[in-house]
């Protein structure tokens, strides 16, 4: 893998697979906690609207650039980036990154792209409204980090959105779609330094110098948010219902690694997790129930996040704590550790032999850390987990005093 930066800013890092499909993305280091001067919503309505024309290119052949050569366009927003990335085949990746560049350089947003494209970002805020296990998860975190940027939503709001203007857009990109917060990254079965050349070649085409300069996002204390229950009466036949607090924060290393493995062995995918053995295999009072763990700048958040029937919501929030308790106050055995850290460590390899898993984590850690951590960096990190250590984010992440509910019944 070769790791750099442009003179321009541009991060960059390229890495060779065996495969004839090649994988590009450009990360931007500007996602909704970025919106301060903005109106709410807008890093995501960028994300739908920045394909609707640039300088040199019309819609229709944005749309079309890609497809009749078989490959694929696609985005997302999270709450501190915005992603742009393609899957062509290897020979087209020139292209794909040179559309990925100009479509954050030089969009152009038209009036009518715009008001019609306000109808399907309204019309996916209000299709939450059918789908209460996501709104509720993204309610508790508004509540959990309330009055922090990250609290706000990632979709905004429909009067939010319903004002966004052109003009707002254009600046919106001028001043946080700089070089300095893009990470441009390429897996292909390429020598890596025709990769590496490519892309120099492309920065100082696009970038000639009058680029704003970046500016160093500010980290924003956390406060630890007073407890809260909150219940919302949905009248739905399933109960949906959250429970957790604040974790480590990206850049907590030892502190984040211990909360990942915890989260896997309370609830990650695998069936013999904790939660799904206890209250999905053993006594059948779950749909699903999963622990997740979200790493952002400022903090992480950790959650259990579980659909049952009415009828068995108080088993569940008590089979939650019993959970909970054990991690709290039991050592994992020697051979416990062991089996959990292979199950951890086999699931990110597994993972990571996706060509476009790997090129997006690439620039996740591109934009976050600077450089891209290796898998053998965090191979070691979770092998130097302690059991001592694993009990004590349990006891910190979970901890009575600041855990909090919310329920849609």
């Amino acid at each position: 893998m070769l790791i750099g930066k442009a003179p321009c800013g541009l991060g960059y890092a390229v890495k060779r697979s065996g495969n004839s499909v090649g994988y590009c993305s450009l990360t931007i280091k500007c996602g909704t906690r970025d919106e301060e001067g903005f109106h709410s919503g807008i890093a995501h309505f960028t994300e739908h609207t920045i394909f609707k024309g640039t300088s040199h290119k019309s819609a229709r052949v944005i749309n079309s650039y890609l497809d009749r050569l078989g490959g694929d366009l696609n985005a997302f927003t999270t709450k501190e980036e915005i992603v742009l990335h393609s899957t062509v085949l290897k020979e087209d990746l020139g292209k794909a990154a040179g559309l990925l560049l100009e479509l954050a350089t030089c969009p152009v947003f038209p009036e009518d792209e715009i008001a019609i494209e306000k109808g399907v970002v309204i019309d996916e805020i209000n299709s939450y409204k059918d789908n209460p296990a996501d709104e509720v998860y993204d309610k508790f975190e508004e509540a959990l980090l309330s009055g922090h940027p990250l609290g706000n939503p990632i979709l905004g709001t429909t009067t939010s959105v319903r004002k966004i203007t052109c003009a707002e857009l254009g600046r919106f990109v001028s001043e946080r779609f700089t070089p300095g917060n893009m990470a441009l990254t390429m897996v292909a079965d390429i020598d890596e330094r025709k990769l590496e050349k490519g892309i120099l070649r492309l920065a100082e085409k696009v970038f000639d110098g009058t680029w704003a300069e970046s500016k160093e996002r500010v980290l924003k204390t956390v406060t630890v948010p007073a407890v809260f229950e909150k219940t919302v009466d949905k009248r739905n036949h399933e109960v949906n219902a959250v429970i957790g607090g604040l974790a480590p924060s990206l850049y907590d290393k030892e502190a984040r690694f211990d909360a990942i493995l915890l989260a896997n062995i309370m609830g990650g995918p695998a069936s013999n997790s904790k939660l799904n053995d206890l209250l999905r295999e053993r006594n059948g009072w779950v749909y699903g129930v999963e622990a997740s763990y979200s790493q952002y700048s400022d903090t992480g958040v950790m959650a259990v996040t579980l659909g049952c029937d009415r009828g068995n919501l108080k088993r569940c929030l008590g089979g939650v704590e019993t959970v909970i308790r054990k991690m709290q106050d039991d050592l994992l055995s020697e051979s416990a550790m062991r089996a959990a850290k292979k199950q951890l460590l086999g699931q990110l390899a597994i993972s990571s032999d996706n060509g476009e898993t790997q090129c997006l984590s690439m620039g996740k850690s591109l934009i976050s850390y600077g450089t891209v951590t290796s898998d053998k960096e965090n191979r070691e990190a979770i092998e130097a987990v302690s059991a001592d250590r694993l009990r004590e984010a349990a006891r910190m992440i979970f901890n009575p005093e600041t855990l909090s509910t919310f329920i849609y019944l």
